[in-house]
């Protein structure tokens, strides 16, 4: 009587998870391929087995076969890929970034901030706040386009490292135009795992890689 060659059983596994398979895919496929000769010889000649059933399971063991390569390479392209990516995360270590965030630090006497606006508008205002909230100053820009803009707060006095904060106020007419503040930080640290990086930054700490808008 024909019966039913299973490749996965030939692997030494089950049809429901391909990953028990051998590691060994070429003993697994010379025990496939015993199996096949054994049961041809001991077939019934008034029963013969199925050409197509045989080739479809000599498919399958030649599909378990690429996908076991196939994860391999995967794992191999995911490993030089995470390598890659330290080394160049060393690279970003004591480079300054710009992050979304309202923070102003003093460095060299001088403050410097950034801000996206979504759309053009006629007056832009910058005000300057102390650690306790106060207006230490405010900066009339003036007209400015949508997209990025930089500026520069000379702090005077103020002894670099202090923290100030600032807000942006953007109109066209009597309209509001929204804004979004951003910071400059820098990476004093950078880790890998699972594939993502995080840099560790002086005044904003752990951030992903993918929440940096520019490299300053």
């Amino acid at each position: 009587m024909s019966t039913t060659i299973d490749p996965f059983a030939a692997l030494g596994g089950s049809s429901t998870s391909s990953k028990t398979a051998t590691a060994n895919e070429a003993g697994a496929a010379d025990r496939f391929l015993k199996l096949l000769v054994t049961q041809m010889q001991n077939q019934d000649p008034l029963n013969p087995m199925d050409n197509a059933q045989i080739t479809s399971q000599m498919a399958q063991i030649n599909t378990v076969s690429g996908i076991e390569k196939l994860n391999t390479t995967v794992e191999g392209l995911n490993a030089q890929f995470v390598q890659m990516q330290a080394l160049q995360g060393a690279a970003l270590v004591g480079r300054d970034v710009t992050l979304e965030g309202n923070g102003l630090w003093i460095e060299n006497g001088v403050g410097v901030g950034a801000f996206d606006l979504t759309g053009a508008a006629d007056n832009v205002k910058v005000e300057v706040l102390d650690a306790s909230g106060r207006v230490a100053e405010t900066l009339q820009l003036g007209a400015a386009g949508a997209g990025r803009h930089s500026f520069d707060w000379k702090a005077g006095t103020v002894a670099d490292g202090s923290l100030y904060t600032f807000r942006v106020t953007a109109q066209s007419g009597t309209a509001t135009v929204p804004s979004t503040a951003l910071m400059r930080d820098r990476i004093y640290a950078v880790s890998t795992d699972g594939g993502s990086m995080t840099l560790e930054t002086a005044r904003s700490g752990s951030v992903d890689y993918a929440d940096v808008k520019a490299f300053n």
